[in-house]
């Protein structure tokens, strides 16, 4: 095992030394105590921030009972931690972080006949679905963080989600609990009768005292438990010593624990039901002019018997329309809805489901509710609704500007959805008072509106206001016999309010039940009871003014270079697994710091330093941020668009320029003179590649791995083909189009580039090669910003000097195709050169779909057989910039195939990444998570295409398959 303390003396309490040294003996995983990996757990996605002391990562349940014992025998508090999704501060705290997600993530066995999964608690909520779906089944409570919460999670929240009309809450799905308690010792929940209670009640232990003690609280307050509960039966705040109180119920103390926010004991194995996954899902989209009009129609929807109705408002739809990932919606949406009301229907009758469909349409009709009701009923159809819909939360976290945030403190109440319309309205009359603006979404359905004013903690009259406002809802959901918690608890951000909102008898019963499990106080204190006001601990007042820095790329758009950073709110998208890109570190070693919120996190402590430019040469932050493959997926799949990628390249710089640039880092650096090299040398610069003493050399010396492949040099290059070939003699009808002759289509690929080319000039183009110069795109991703921006100013001066004004300029590769126009407008953002050419970039699929519509480019009907499949791998920079619309509409030109696009995340090679020695293994680990399988799993016949060059030396090394770009396919096709 490994610890880890790089943290400066006298940091921490006299004893934390022995603490380290105990944890270090007693477990098998890692301890962290270095300040880095405390900064990165001192924060989830609340508006909340606690440092702690330390760290774990427990490989199994024996690692838990030995941390919660370590911690008890020093007094130390213990935090339990998920995925950290939490939105009210339960997983931040004090003491020992618990990390639960990092190994105990096992799905130990799945019974179809009973319908249950005997499950760790950090496997998530998705990973469960995909194991159990064989079986027709799946987990009851569908959050819309299910592809990163889990299971832990959920129990410790109690936690629900659209389908809960249907399947309730996590409550009710949990059967058996394996816990540790808060002495170090070990217990078993279930379900017991009286008999089996009372004899554990005997046992002289913890658990023992439990069995006892409980029912004491039960008698001694059963008035209060009666009483006090607000009636409303979605809930997820208090102790549920209601439940427990049950005579028609057995004594179940693994239920007693959901809900409890690790304030009891820590989970280390659960056994959960299991539902039917229903077989067809359909949906009606009801378009709105106003959110209270959407709300209004929820009777109609409820009398239809649907399994859920949810609602966007327009600051929602707003965000998502500027995003690539989400841009789809607007596409099928009619007119401009301010508000939209998604009613799903499940079951194995689809005939019967679209009846109801009918039905619900037809009463929206003659009641008059909104204006368009659209219709999904297959998945394609379904599928930009729901992926917007389950993106609620982090679209509209991206509607905050620098300190002034939507933030989750009055978002989880919820009420008996007859009452809705009208609490809305008064609810909007709060804010209103208060000068504070919300997005709103939710669960119409059961009642529950995630409502988040926009809030400037930095600002004290604002966090007055904020207080102002969370006891005035309070009072008023308790007015409406609701819920101030309805399923995402109470942490930091309401449990304050408890004692108001249960009484001073049950409350006191509920701390009685804090003392029996905890008497020392220590498990996740300040949550549920004995809370500190919720303006406590706020994120943004912690954080000190930023230090002066000045950076090569420009971050003025969003405040600075700490800004950028700090523009995460840790809602974890970037924990995701299984589908997407973003982050493929992230996906292969489920270590919070290679997460794209984790290095944001380290980033934003290094530019909180007095020094930040002295801090960015810290080699802990240079190991947080060394496996950021720098693919930019996380600009657009982040909601908030946190580019780590160009946070990284600054970083490095600087890094550089305190420890001086590596000599690997020159020689990528300078890709394209090399590769311009070894093609004039070429054969000759190939035998390298070949010789086995000459590729151990390279290993050790540059660091470059023995077992990739390079790739071939060739002599007749694209510049030489160019100028040595026969001119066309059709004449140009489009104009100039100039295509930008990358390193690598030019030097080691220029058949790609001739069947552009060519291609272009069919389709009526004036074509003009663009070779003298390098767009920078390798000096970014090492670092190198002064050589990179030196690189842009001359290529963008050359090409406003050489090109008709507002021709298109296009290639082959993406990454320096879009380098030109996103990169060089962050390192020269007043270079009038550099916006002239950012504005001209277009795909080269774009201008031959065209001529292919306009009957420019003809195509044979004979070039593939009948079903011929195409499989399309897209090239991240590429997702990040543009989408991978423009390659799929030209690749379904293409007469007699069937395209398939891969949703198979990145390929793991990234550049020089897959190059690079140490990185090697890791990005192998990548691209076996989803994009060799799936190419391994394509039969012969199949023809795989990829954009990126990366990608397609990637199949080939990783699958033995070669993949095409594109054009090459056009150019076999065309007449």
């Amino acid at each position: 095992m490994t610890v880890t303390d790089d943290s400066p003396a006298g940091a921490h309490p006299t004893d934390t030394r022995g603490l380290r040294d105990r944890l270090g003996r007693d477990l098998k995983g890692e301890v962290r105590f270095d300040d880095y990996t405390r900064q990165l757990f001192s924060r989830d996605a609340s508006m909340y921030a606690i440092t702690p002391l330390g760290v774990v990562f427990p490989r199994d349940a024996d690692d838990v009972a030995a941390a919660v014992a370590a911690a008890a025998a020093y007094g130390v508090p213990l935090v339990p931690r998920g995925a950290a999704t939490s939105l009210a501060g339960q997983t931040v705290g004090p003491g020992l972080v618990i990390d639960l997600s990092r190994h105990l993530n096992r799905i130990i066995e799945i019974d179809p006949r009973r319908r249950t999964a005997l499950v760790e608690p950090g496997v998530v909520q998705d990973q469960l679905n995909r194991a159990a779906a064989p079986f027709g089944l799946m987990f009851g409570p569908d959050t819309s963080t299910s592809n990163r919460a889990t299971i832990g999670g959920m129990i410790g929240n109690n936690s629900a989600g659209s389908g809960s009309l249907r399947h309730g809450m996590t409550i009710d799905h949990v059967r058996e609990l394996d816990v540790v308690l808060s002495d170090g010792s070990r217990a078993h929940f279930a379900p017991l009768d009286e008999a089996d209670r009372a004899t554990r009640a005997q046992l002289p232990t913890l658990e023992g005292q439990l069995y006892r003690r409980l029912p004491e609280i039960i008698h001694d307050n059963a008035q209060a438990i009666a009483d006090g509960f607000p009636r409303f039966w979605r809930r997820a705040g208090g102790y549920r010593l209601d439940r427990l109180a049950r005579q028609d119920l057995p004594f179940d103390l693994a239920k007693f624990i959901v809900g409890s926010e690790g304030t009891l004991a820590v989970v280390t194995r659960a056994l959960v039901d299991l539902v039917p996954e229903p077989a067809h899902t359909v949906i009606a989209v009801g378009h709105f002019t106003s959110t209270q009009n959407a709300i209004a129609a929820t009777g109609d929807a409820l009398a239809c018997d649907p399994s859920a109705a949810e609602l966007l408002d327009r600051t929602i739809l707003d965000l998502s329309r500027q995003k690539i990932e989400y841009a789809s919606l607007g596409t099928i949406l009619h007119g401009d809805p301010d508000a939209l009301l998604f009613v799903s229907f499940t079951g194995d009758d689809e005939d019967a489901l679209r009846e109801r469909l009918a039905r619900l349409s037809g009463r929206w009709q003659r009641n008059g509710h909104g204006y368009h009701t659209l219709l999904a009923v297959t998945p394609q159809q379904q599928s930009a609704l729901l992926k917007v819909r389950k993106a609620g939360l982090g679209l509209l976290m991206a509607a905050g500007e620098g300190t002034r945030r939507p933030l989750a403190f009055v978002e989880d109440t919820a009420v008996d959805p007859v009452h809705l319309a009208d609490y809305t309205r008064r609810f909007k009359e709060t804010l209103d008072k208060y000068g504070m603006t919300a997005g709103f979404y939710g669960h119409c359905s059961v009642g529950c509106l995630h409502i988040r004013p926009f809030v400037d903690l930095t600002d004290p009259a604002q966090v007055h206001r904020m207080r102002a406002v969370a006891e005035e809802i309070k009072d008023l959901v308790t007015e409406y016999g609701g819920v101030n918690s309805s399923e995402h608890g109470d942490g930091l951000a309401r449990s304050e309010f408890n004692r108001e909102i249960f009484g001073d008898e049950l409350y006191e019963a509920m701390r009685q039940v804090k003392r029996a499990f905890d008497p020392d106080h220590r498990m996740n204190p300040g949550k549920i009871v004995d809370a500190p006001p919720m303006t406590d601990h706020l994120r943004d007042p912690a954080l000190p003014a930023a230090g002066p820095i000045r950076t090569h790329l420009s971050f003025e758009v969003v405040g600075g270079m700490r800004a950028a950073a700090d523009r995460c709110m840790n809602i974890g998208l970037c924990r995701k697994s299984g589908t997407g890109t973003m982050c493929p570190s992230y996906m292969a070693t489920r270590r919070e710091e290679d997460s794209t919120r984790g290095r944001a996190n380290a980033l934003v402590k290094a530019l909180s330093e007095p020094d930040p430019k002295a801090a960015l040469g810290d080699e802990r932050l240079h190991e947080v941020l060394d496996l950021c493959l720098m693919c930019k997926a996380c600009k657009s799949e982040c909601p908030l668009g946190v580019d780590m990628a160009t946070l990284k390249s600054e970083a490095l710089s600087h890094y550089h320029e305190q420890h001086g640039t590596p000599l690997r880092s020159r020689l990528f650096g300078a890709i394209r003179l090399l590769n311009r090299l070894g093609s004039a040398t070429a054969p000759l610069s190939n035998l390298p590649g070949r010789l086995r003493p000459l590729r151990r050399l390279m290993a050790r010396a540059p660091g470059i791995a023995a077992a990739r492949p390079l790739p071939l040099f060739v002599h007749r290059n694209l510049v030489r083909w160019f100028h040595r070939r026969e001119q066309p003699g059709a004449a140009a009808t489009q104009g100039q189009v100039t295509f930008l002759a990358d390193s690598f289509t030019t030097y080691t690929e220029p058949d790609i580039g001739r069947a552009a080319i060519e291609l272009l000039e069919r389709a009526g183009w004036q074509v003009q090669l663009s070779s003298g110069g390098c767009c920078g795109r390798a000096g970014l991703s090492k670092g190198l910003l002064s050589d990179a921006a030196r690189a842009a100013r001359a290529l963008a001066g050359h090409l406003v000097a050489t090109t008709d004004p507002g021709s298109p300029i296009v290639g082959c590769e993406p990454s320096c195709l879009m380098t030109l126009r996103d990169e060089h407008l962050a390192l020269l953002p007043d270079d009038p050169a550099v916006k002239d050419i950012s504005g001209r970039v277009r795909q080269v699929e774009e201008l031959l779909t065209e001529a292919i519509d306009d009957g420019r480019l003809r195509l044979r009907n004979d070039c593939w057989p009948a079903g011929s499949r195409l499989l399309y791998h897209g090239h991240c920079h590429q997702k990040a910039a543009v989408g991978t619309a423009a390659t799929m509409d030209l690749l379904r030109r293409i007469p007699g195939v069937e395209v398939v696009e891969l949703d198979a995340g990145c390929c793991g090679m990234a550049g020089s990444f897959g190059f690079e020695t140490e990185h090697y293994d890791l990005s192998m680990r990548i691209g076996a998570d989803r994009l060799f399988p799936a190419i391994r799993a394509a039969d012969s016949g199949t023809v795989i295409v990829a954009t990126g060059v990366s990608c397609r030396q990637q199949i080939s090394h990783g699958t033995e398959r070669h993949a095409w770009h594109p054009v090459q396919l056009l150019r076999e096709a065309v007449l």
